[in-house]
């Protein structure tokens, strides 16, 4: 199933993709797409319904990010060892873990907004991994009993902010807007391998990222079984597992984001994200 939300920010509705590519509105079903309806089993609620005969949802609404209330939004960093070397950085041994505020998270195709003093801007496309079961100290073997689903995150970064104001990489990943997702969170039983999905980036048009899921460092099971060791997973906690290489930074010269630009990206089954570069007043 392809699960998402829709309409204003704050107001977004829980809806279904259908086989026809249609929006069918589930809000008789659930309340919504979030970490209380994922703790109180919506996905296996949605499973059993006869979408068939709910609202079709008219014109082309806003979709929201496709997990709402999300309680953590875990990061991995340099999980590609392509990625690394292009940030002149070794291939971490153990996997490299930040957190992402959660006042960064926005639509898949709301506007990237470019922060106050922001002099570079950049753009990760990454494989967002949903928690749908709890649990704590997870044996890898177990660990993909507890993924609900897969999504696109793009891990927009400032990277002045991120390494060179200080501190830990926080002040350059968590700016308004800079944590998209969606459009769809896609179910578990739809992605049978996540270790082998391709994922790209453009800007205005011009290919920067495209990898695959296949070069991880660390993958999807070992994530969810590593970040439990630390800290319990939730219903609704998103892990983001790192971006292939391609990123402005590791350009020669650097490029980053300015404002106009367009930001495609997508990962295969898992749909398309599209960003207008604007400005934060």
């Amino acid at each position: 199933m392809k699960l998402l939300r829709y309409g204003p920010l704050g107001k977004e509705k829980p809806a279904i993709l259908d086989k026809d590519g249609r929006l069918r509105d589930l809000s008789a079903i659930v309340q919504d797409i979030s970490s209380a309806t994922l703790a109180d089993g919506a996905i296996a609620a949605i499973a059993r319904a006869d979408i068939s005969g709910l609202p079709v949802v008219a014109g082309q609404p806003r979709l929201g990010a496709c997990v709402g209330n999300i309680g953590k939004f875990i990061c991995i960093g340099l999980n590609y060892a392509d990625h690394a070397a292009e940030s002149n950085l070794p291939v971490p041994a153990e996997p490299i873990l930040f957190v992402k505020v959660n006042s960064a998270i926005c639509g898949p195709n709301d506007p990237i907004r470019i922060p106050r003093g922001s002099t570079k801007t950049d753009w990760e496309v990454e494989l967002g991994v949903v928690i749908g079961k709890p649990g704590k100290y997870i044996a890898e073997p177990d660990a993909l009993s507890h993924v609900a689903g897969y999504c696109v995150v793009n891990d927009v970064s400032e990277r002045d902010y991120q390494i060179s104001r200080g501190g830990t990489w926080d002040k350059g990943k968590g700016c308004d807007t800079f944590g998209p997702i969606g459009p769809w969170l896609v179910t578990r039983d739809e992605i049978p391998d996540p270790q082998r999905l391709k994922l790209w980036l453009d800007v205005d048009g011009e290919r920067r990222q495209n990898g695959s899921t296949e070069t991880m460092i660390f993958g999807v099971a070992m994530l969810v079984s590593y970040v439990s060791q630390f800290m319990s997973l939730q219903p609704g906690d998103v892990i983001s597992t790192g971006t292939p290489p391609g990123v402005g930074m590791g350009m020669k010269p650097p490029r980053y984001l300015e404002p106009g630009n367009v930001v495609d990206l997508g990962i295969e089954g898992l749909g398309i994200q599209r960003q207008e570069v604007t400005v934060d007043e």
